[in-house]
């Protein structure tokens, strides 16, 4: 029985982890089949796994990277500090089953990020505060960037984006999009952000992969900034991702 590998989420029409891990696994010649399992609820996790007997590893994807740590049995460090998983490790030893959970958005990030960072760029905007905002926020903390949170729904450290003033926007030269906003099939949708107060020394960074030119940074560019789709980070995750499976 070939392994195993799947992405959970929902829905799953914009991801293209099962292409790259498919490609990989005939690359490599490695006896794997990697699938999207779509689960309108997460409660349907234990299900699922215990259908699918040859499960060796799953990927998760919005909305469900900080809901699933419920249902794991373990979770390392990473994830831990991070407060979300993207990867889950699946234990199999006769009848049981373990699951543990990991983050490896954290270094796909990281990794992506570092060979655009300029001297400048000390100070971070973060937009959103799901899954993806939080291993954003690590991995800036770890790099010695203050970061800033911004929401729809402003609290404690947290600010509006009504308050991105023209001098916020000047202290804060990196600016990370890590909502969904703008990804397929709603490519016309971006950040409520001011950008005329975009300039030149702005890094202006979108998780999102599909579209690989997002709304957000064709207006970010237009100001002159520098941007960046979230592909980088998508294949250090996945490679991350494959690791963690097989250890």
């Amino acid at each position: 029985m070939r392994e195993k590998y799947g992405l959970i989420g929902y829905p799953l029409g914009h991801s293209f982890s099962r292409q790259y891990h498919n490609e990989r696994f005939e690359r490599e010649n490695i006896a794997a089949v990697y699938d999207n399992y779509e689960l309108p609820d997460i409660s349907l996790l234990p299900e699922l796994v215990a259908r699918e007997t040859a499960l060796r590893g799953l990927n998760v994807t919005i909305p469900y990277k900080q809901s699933v740590m419920t249902y794991l049995d373990a979770i390392d460090n990473v994830a831990q500090r991070v407060g979300a998983v993207n990867v889950i490790k699946i234990e199999r030893d006769n009848n049981r089953v373990r699951m543990v959970g990991y983050n490896s958005d954290y270094m796909g990030f990281r990794n992506s990020l570092v060979p655009l960072l300029q001297p400048h760029h000390r100070h971070a905007l973060v937009l959103g505060t799901g899954g993806a905002s939080k291993a954003v926020c690590a991995a800036l903390h770890d790099l010695n960037i203050a970061t800033t949170l911004v929401s729809r729904t402003p609290g404690e450290g947290k600010i509006s984006y009504e308050e991105l003033s023209p001098e916020v926007m000047e202290a804060h030269t990196l600016i990370v999009n890590a909502t969904p906003l703008g990804m397929y099939p709603r490519v016309a949708d971006c950040a409520p952000i001011p950008y005329t107060h975009i300039t030149p020394r702005h890094l202006c960074y979108d998780v999102v992969y599909n579209p690989q030119q997002t709304a957000f940074m064709q207006r970010c560019a237009l100001q002159g900034a520098t941007v960046c789709n979230g592909l980088q980070m998508l294949y250090g995750q996945a490679d991350a991702a494959w690791e963690i499976w097989k250890r």
